[in-house]
């Protein structure tokens, strides 16, 4: 396995996030409507004061809490627990828990196990953090003036997938809010077998500066470092254990009202896993998508600062907290905001985002350039080699995504310059009117690898009449024990977006072998051979909104 010591350990880092157990399920009661005591809270300052709150297996979470103000030791209020980040003590939610507890809830934020002052090893989200969520729970229903039947939760990152795995296993919780978070652990950090290298070091560094891996971690960290694919299925097993959408049933039978939020170019925990688990969700639900990376588009509401993302938070937790009937549960669910206008989209569901899919077969690549629509034929096969990168990439974690959040300015590339010996490119005619790209692009080709095992990046670009091409979306795939010499079909889905691509320009889909990004496998001098058979011609489905 090609990898650096910091990008693997903080490929299993990013596993951090979501362990389970077996849970009971019970039906949630109607939220009550505002009270009086609430209605008082909102117009008096609430308290604070740092708490130590008994956590699981005796070990003490440092944590802090909010009252609402004009308590007289008789009213109850609603509550919100908000576990910590990955890395970042209670101190993380200090903006947003006061807002909410000037509006009349209780609100406890807590320093995830393993993590700064809190005790205990950092588990990952593992079964002692979901058993955590209860502990507190417990705490609050026994050390402050809430209401046993209005509990709700939120958080960041890690704190979003600890919230989700909670409210699977703690049927008191009544509503949840993930922002950035994970539905699907292996599916976020093992996308197309394949770890993502920046995230990797940068949460590795993170946590180990920060907090107390456990031994379970640093085992899964050891089978990375070592390239032990022999390991394989029990890192697998090890993250389906950390992953909500295991305890998919448990969580509808609990009816707890989900509201699932995240960045188009998340580069921890990419869109389409959240897609995917929000589509199986029965209960009350709602999916929020907007421009930028892991965190981004709620960065500015932790400094306390107007934010629409904080905003619809607020707004889920008031409804099916306190009862306020201010239209949430009527709207649209699906809130997508484009990355090219800046506009918001409202849609009754994900599968109804794409107005239609168009299917654009793949042609013979020539010299330079294959065709993409059109009549493009098959029977066709063109060889690349690996190892060198051709310039086409997802670009600089953070950096890139922040650059299209606030510039809409994606990673670029020359398409005509591309080094065709090490990527394979096809283009289309240019489009008469704007496409307005919704969804999940797919590629489906066949793949012929020399080794046995190796890895590609399948790219989409928006390119203009000079042939500069402004990434649309990208995914990574990687196979692993292949016979080399030998075909294999797959499908590789591109993440999720929402990008529109201007009358005149053209869409240009590129396949090479490096990324900074990833932890390729591709052995040195290797090569890989896509083909289109007439038997299985390889295309791309691209998802398009009529507007």
């Amino acid at each position: 396995m090609r990898a650096t010591t910091a990008g693997v350990v903080g490929a299993a880092l990013l596993a951090s996030t979501a362990f389970g157990l077996a849970p009971l399920a019970q039906a949630a009661p109607a939220p009550t409507v505002v009270t009086a005591a609430t209605a008082q809270a909102a117009a008096a300052s609430s308290t604070f004061r740092f708490v130590d709150i008994p956590g699981s297996g005796g070990i003490t979470l440092k944590g802090n809490v909010f009252t609402p103000g004009g308590y007289d030791g008789s009213q109850r209020y609603p509550v919100v627990v908000l576990p910590s980040s990955w890395a970042i003590n209670d101190l993380e939610y200090i903006a947003q828990a006061k807002q909410l507890a000037d509006s009349g809830y209780v609100v406890v934020s807590y320093t995830s196990r393993g993590f700064w002052l809190s005790g205990g090893q950092i588990e990952t989200a593992g079964p002692p953090d979901v058993a955590d969520v209860s502990k507190v729970i417990d705490w609050t229903l026994a050390n402050t003036p809430a209401d046993p039947a209005h509990i709700g939760m939120a958080g960041v990152s890690y704190g979003a997938g600890i919230g989700l795995l909670g409210a699977a296993h703690d049927p008191r919780i009544k509503a949840v809010v993930a922002l950035s978070g994970w539905a699907d652990l292996i599916d976020s950090i093992y996308q197309g077998r394949t770890p993502h290298l920046q995230a990797a070091a940068l949460l590795g560094g993170a946590g180990y500066l920060t907090g107390r891996p456990s031994p379970e971690l640093q085992k899964i960290l050891g089978n990375f470092l070592t390239a032990n694919l022999a390991a394989e299925d029990e890192m697998i097993a090890w993250g389906k254990l950390r992953s909500p959408v295991t305890y998919l049933d448990q969580l509808n039978a609990n009816g707890t009202a989900v509201m699932l939020a995240n960045a188009w170019g998340d580069s921890l925990f990419p869109p389409n896993q959240y897609a995917k688990f929000y589509e199986k969700l029965t209960g009350p639900k709602r999916l929020e998508f907007r421009p930028g990376d892991h965190a981004t588009a709620e960065a500015t509401g932790l400094l306390g600062l107007p934010n629409d993302t904080w905003a619809s938070s607020k707004r889920w937790l008031d409804h099916y907290l306190k009862g306020v009937d201010n239209g949430i549960d009527h709207e649209q669910p699906v809130q997508l905001k484009s990355r090219s206008t800046g506009a918001y989209e409202s849609y009754d569901s994900w599968s109804a985002v794409p107005s239609r899919t168009t299917t654009l077969k793949l042609g013979a690549k020539g010299l330079r350039t294959g065709e993409l629509g059109g009549d493009a034929g098959s029977g066709w096969r063109t060889t690349i080699g690996t190892n060198v990168d051709s310039g086409a990439d997802g670009g600089i974690i953070f950096l890139s995504s922040l650059l299209d959040q606030f510039a809409q300015a994606p990673p670029v590339a020359s398409i005509p310059l591309l080094p065709r010996a090490f990527a394979t490119v096809w283009q289309s005619a240019a489009y008469g009117t704007a496409q307005h790209v919704r969804g999940t692009s797919t590629l489906h080709t066949t793949l012929t690898p020399s080794a046995a095992d190796g890895t590609v990046i399948a790219y989409l670009y928006d390119v203009d009449s000079l042939g500069i091409g402004k990434l649309v979306t990208h995914a990574p795939y990687t196979w692993v024990g292949r016979t080399p010499g030998k075909a294999f079909t797959t499908d590789i889905d591109l993440l999720s977006t929402a990008y529109d691509v201007p009358a005149g320009h053209r869409l240009a889909l590129v396949v090479d072998t490096v990324d900074p990004l990833y932890i390729e496998q591709n052995p040195l001098f290797s090569t890989v051979t896509v083909s289109s058979p007439a038997s299985d011609p390889s295309w791309l489905s691209v998802p398009l909104h009529d507007q």
